[in-house]
């Protein structure tokens, strides 16, 4: 017995059938060309009752019968409505009517006017058809709410959801906003290689392809560090790029695959230097990008313009546990972090104790814009030791809302202090979802060419634009996040 057919099927034959009939009334479904010099409908929107104007757009409804219909218009610019009457346009514009559905593109022209309901209106005298859809979209007021569905199938996301869009909007101000700023301060934006010999500059597991032109393996990007320091060594002082990462492990809230890095490097700065420059960042950002100064993360309101402390991860425990790290031996940190019920592995640091402490019990109080800074040298290969503070280095990350949105340092400028600290960090048993640094010989040979005092950061945009929109899943934030093919 035949399996009765799904109505989404019905309504595409349907469709193909009007396209048929388009074509008997030699009617191209698919122009290349618009017939008529459109306005954008904002623009339409504003000229005054009777100016004549043409827009085009996609039919989001259509509504009436018999000698008037009226067709919702919408475009990247805005939404007007259109109606056709039997008796103003021509007999083949009427046909071509009959045949038209929400989905379908449309290029319209005639005078506006006001509707009874106070809705501005194009009297249709001539209407084109652009494009002939097929599929039916979803109804806009049931929605599209199903995750899976809406990641799959972003383009009918962004149709139906406005808020969608809205996210996807600020992440492109959000860029367009740090591009615009690091180049006031004088960066050169650069591109780093995507196709590594060598992996480096962070502790992740990498992904593996093979160049069969150079028979050799190689791995995508984990970070962009490495490379933007040879490029302070060859006099390229102040850098950043905008860049895809890979790294290959888990999927959660906050983490994935495939996500957006930017990596900014600045000469004669320390880190003091770098958080003055960030903070002024998140601020312009507020203040001229996103036009707020304070932002909701998740629950709670966060006031971006007070004051933004500059506190020891060590004072911070302290702070907030009550428990003095720097005087306590290893053991004793075992013992608290074994009754906190923190994991760790027993090959790990003091330095490592510390930070994990930090970590699990104290890093989701910092509601208030705080830099965290001052951690141990065991988690911070690339940091410049500190200079008044042996076993820890220069280093900082940014908390607002108990979020960490970015990690910076003074860098190591030192060549065979580089040197040692890949060496140890070679020998330290990593978590599963880590993977050790190789030693990079060719960055350490371009290091002993001499690179200035400077300073570093890194910022994760996707987490950048969860922040800005109160959005708290990161494939949100990603256009097209990975997904399993589905099995047909």
């Amino acid at each position: 017995m035949q399996q009765s057919k799904k109505p989404i099927e019905l309504i595409r034959e349907e469709k193909l059938k009007k396209i048929e009939k388009l074509k008997e009334l030699n009617v191209n479904p698919y122009p290349s060309v618009l017939t008529f010099d459109v306005d954008s409908i904002s623009q339409a929107r504003e000229q005054k009752e009777g100016a004549t104007v043409s827009v085009a757009g996609r039919i989001t409804s259509v509504r009436g019968h018999g000698g008037i219909r009226f067709f919702d218009i919408k475009n990247e610019s805005g939404h007007i409505q259109a109606a056709c009457k039997a008796d103003v346009v021509s007999e083949k514009n009427q046909e071509i009517i009959n045949l038209v559905d929400a989905g379908d593109f449309i290029e319209v022209t005639g005078q506006l006017f006001t509707t009874k309901t106070g809705e501005l209106t194009i009297n249709t005298t001539d209407l084109h058809l652009l494009s002939k859809a097929i599929r039916p979209l979803p109804d806009e007021h049931e929605g599209l709410v199903d995750k899976e569905i809406r990641f799959r199938k972003r383009y009918l996301d962004l149709l139906i959801n406005p808020s969608t869009r809205a996210i996807f909007d600020t992440r492109h101000a959000l860029i367009k906003g740090i591009r615009s700023f690091l180049d006031q301060k004088g960066l050169t934006e650069v591109e780093t290689p995507v196709l590594q010999p060598l992996y480096g500059g962070a502790n992740a597991k990498p992904f593996i392809t093979h160049i069969h032109a150079l028979d050799t393996n190689a791995y995508l990007r984990i970070a962009s560090e490495l490379y933007l320091k040879r490029l302070v060594v060859g006099g390229i002082e102040g850098v950043y790029d905008i860049a895809k990462d890979f790294r290959n492990e888990g999927v959660d809230q906050t983490h994935f695959p495939e996500f957006t890095m930017l990596e900014a490097y600045i000469p004669y700065a320390d880190y003091h230097n770098m958080m003055d420059t960030m903070e002024e960042l998140v601020r312009f950002l507020a203040t001229s990008v996103v036009k707020q100064t304070t932002v909701t993360v998740h629950e709670t309101q966060v006031d971006l313009s007070g004051e933004w402390r500059r506190v020891a991860m060590t004072d911070l425990i302290l702070e907030y546990l009550s428990f003095d790290v720097t005087t306590k031996t290893h053991e004793q940190l075992i013992t608290y972090a074994n009754d906190q019920k923190i994991d760790f592995l027993p090959s790990t640091g003091t330095g490592e104790l510390i930070f994990l402490i930090f970590d699990k019990l104290v890093s989701h109080k910092l509601i208030n814009p705080t830099w965290v800074i001052d951690y141990p040298i065991e988690v911070s290969p690339l940091s410049k030791n500190h200079r008044s503070k042996p076993g820890f280095t220069e280093r900082f990350e940014l908390y607002i809302g108990g979020v960490e949105l970015m990690d910076g340092w003074s860098e190591v400028n030192d060549s065979i202090e580089q040197r040692t600290r890949f060496e140890e960090e070679s020998k330290r048993n990593l978590s599963e979802t880590e993977s050790a640094q190789p030693l990079d010989e060719d960055f350490l040979e371009a290091l002993e060419y001499g690179a200035p005092p400077f300073a570093g950061v890194g910022i994760g945009l996707d987490r950048l634009t969860m922040f800005f929109t109160n959005t708290w899943s990161i494939q949100e934030t990603i256009l097209f996040p990975f997904k399993k093919q589905q099995s047909t």
